[in-house]
């Protein structure tokens, strides 16, 4: 054992308080290429769970004297740390503690490299890794969180009544494709009239290309993106330029490659299935220790990173029969530690079953998140003016359910669901503040998820493109964008991953083609995503920004009305149908705005009433919008 090593206890007074996506291919988490060394630790039986008294951040914590490890490994019988530094590389046995947990006081340091190995399995990454630079395979590299000069301390975070976010994949959002690349990208994104940008998940993933829902390690920054200092400085940058960031995380599954949880702990259960295999465990024996990992995640972003909120992906798909969802004790965690920040703190809810139950109070039996994704004004718009009527499609398509989009947020809220068998879909969205709703034309699912990838650029006429950019951001709801669809970016956005494992590489190349079984795709249209050049189409065309841009004008246009007359209102509106004409108010009391779209060629748009002045109108492809403020 070398010099300073030791491990007992780590002493009290040294321990950190411990704080409380669809198209990837439908995989069981059960590779055995991937988890052939997990097999004798695959059954729990009598799994201890966590002391109410344990304390200690896991992972590896640096202190004066040196390093702290801490894992939670409640069926291990041994756990050692193989840490390799400038004195060499050594193995020394961690200590047994309550809850679970094995603790090692060593004389690490930055930079320095280390591997866990329990109970003579392959050594293998800490599961409360802040960097992986070896890849998902390699070892974790000690992160010092407090070498990084924060320059963000008197921000104080956005209300949500103000965002307009802006939906981004950091590898293909610049030529780069790194978090520093992007950095020079934020006074454009200011210009515009962005107020949040949303970042496709960052937990480390197999290789460099990936939209990120295959991510493995939920506390490792990717490191082709730039790592941990990379995602700090992009952070403090864009408080500079008074943007806001929310990162985008993953909650319902983890990726295969790469995922060695099993070895450590009881994280998954065949009590509940997901579409990728055994759901997260938490609500089985032992879920109190996974519990404690999701949550301190989410703090782990807000405390390290000062990020502004996080977009939790398809929580539909998390089962969780406890006495308070895993949900509700993420939002409570997060409001605690926000008031203590003294920062707002949003976060956001993914899913596609219209849940009002998200968004409520948890005094109310909510679960007191701050808004959800609303798919229903993108399917009815998109399958509207596209024409498509298949998969989930075949229930849109009437104007009326756009209005009712417009004026209640959800369409569905109860009515039976063709998609689904014909079973209710949603809940009543009475109650819900318009700003709840998150909506879009485009993001990154509803583009990536189609075989090609296209955009709107590709499907629909200019005039469509500009009339829906209207509905969309002079709607009350909360407006998001995908990146380049305010420059009418013309190449896709597809799907594209970089497996090593061969049997993987497979899989997911004949998941994603049956992806599309209920779609007018040919398994021949897709692309293969592994090959680098599906990453390649998939970068945005910064040159479309210079120059004359008349789809850009468009929103900077929109986005200025919103920043006047739509922020600063009540939040209602009041939509209507008429003769092929959609007429929307805003706010539906006293409006401010009225909006005016012509949905078909033949449609007459009214004169513009009295008291109303016209401050900006389009009219291409046999579809118009007219925009008035009151002069009143």
């Amino acid at each position: 054992m070398c010099a300073g090593w030791t491990s007992k206890s780590i002493p009290a007074s040294r321990r950190s308080s411990w704080r409380r996506g669809e198209a990837e291919a439908r995989i069981s988490l059960g590779v055995a290429s991937i988890l052939k060394n997990c097999a004798s630790v695959s059954r729990y039986v009598k799994t201890p769970t966590l002391s109410k008294t344990t304390s200690g951040m896991p992972g590896a914590s640096l202190t004066p004297e040196g390093c702290e490890f801490r894992v939670w490994a409640p069926n291990a019988q041994q756990v050692k740390v193989r840490l390799s530094s400038a004195q060499g590389e050594q193995d020394v046995v961690m200590e047994r503690v309550d809850g679970g947990y094995f603790e090692l006081f060593a004389p690490a340091h930055p930079g320095d490299r280390y591997f866990l190995i329990v109970d003579e399995n392959q050594p293998v990454p800490d599961p409360v890794s802040r960097l992986l630079p070896e890849g998902v395979h390699g070892r974790t590299e000690i992160v010092d969180p407090s070498r990084f000069t924060w320059t963000n301390s008197n921000w104080r975070g956005l209300p949500l009544e103000n965002y307009v976010i802006y939906e981004l994949h950091v590898g293909t959002f610049t030529p780069q494709g790194t978090f520093d690349a992007a950095i020079q990208k934020l006074p454009y994104l200011k210009s515009l009239g962005i107020t949040v940008i949303e970042i496709m998940p960052v937990a480390a993933f197999p290789g460099t290309r990936n939209w990120g829902y295959d991510g493995v390690s939920p506390y490792a920054v990717q490191d082709s993106y730039g790592g941990p200092e990379g995602l700090r400085r992009l952070v403090n940058a864009a408080h500079a330029e008074g943007l806001g960031v929310i990162l985008d995380v993953v909650y319902n599954h983890l990726g295969n490659e790469g995922n060695y949880l099993r070895l450590f702990g009881p994280y998954f259960t065949a009590q509940h299935e997901t579409p990728w295999g055994e759901a997260i465990n938490y609500d089985q024996p032992g879920s109190q220790g996974v519990r404690q990992y999701v949550v301190e995640n989410v703090l782990y972003w807000i405390r390290e990173y000062h990020l502004d909120g996080l977009r939790l992906d398809a929580v539909q798909t998390i089962q969780d029969e406890s006495p308070k969802h895993i949900l509700a004790e993420i939002s409570e965690n997060a409001a605690k530690l926000a008031s203590g920040l003294g920062r707002q703190v949003c976060v956001i809810a993914e899913t596609d079953e219209n849940d009002a139950r998200m968004a409520r109070p948890r005094a109310d039996d909510g679960y007191g998140l701050h808004a959800v994704w609303s798919d229903d004004f993108h399917h009815a718009v998109h399958a509207f003016f596209t024409g498509e009527r298949k998969g989930y499609y075949q229930d849109f398509g009437k104007p009326q359910q756009i209005v009712r989009a417009l004026n209640e947020g959800f369409v569905f809220q109860g009515e039976p669901f063709r998609f689904w068998d014909g079973r209710p879909r949603g809940s009543s969205s009475r109650g819900m503040p318009a700003p709840a709703h998150v909506i879009c034309i485009q993001n990154h699912d509803q583009v990536g998820n189609r075989a090609q990838g296209e955009r709107l650029t590709a499907l629909v006429p200019r005039g469509v493109r500009m009339l829906a950019a209207a509905l969309l951001l002079l709607a009350p709801e909360t407006p998001l964008l995908f990146m380049g669809q305010e420059f009418d970016e013309p190449h896709p956005f597809q799907f594209f991953t970089d497996y090593g494992d061969p049997t993987l590489q497979k899989a997911v190349s004949e998941g994603r083609r049956n992806e599309f079984k209920d779609f007018d795709f040919h398994s021949n249209d897709v692309p293969d995503p592994q090959d680098p050049a599906t990453f390649e189409r998939s970068k945005l065309s910064w040159p479309l920004t210079q120059g004359e841009n008349v789809i850009l004008d468009w929103y900077r246009s929109l986005l200025a009305l919103r920043r006047r007359y739509v922020m600063p209102c009540e939040r209602t509106c009041k939509a209507s149908l008429e003769n092929g004409v959609i007429t929307m108010q805003v706010p539906a009391a006293e409006p401010r705005l009225k909006l005016v779209a012509r949905m078909q060629g033949d449609a007459r748009l009214p004169e513009t009433d009295a008291g109303w002045e016209k401050v900006l109108s389009e009219e291409a492809d046999g579809y118009a919008v007219i925009i008035s403020v009151s002069s009143d």
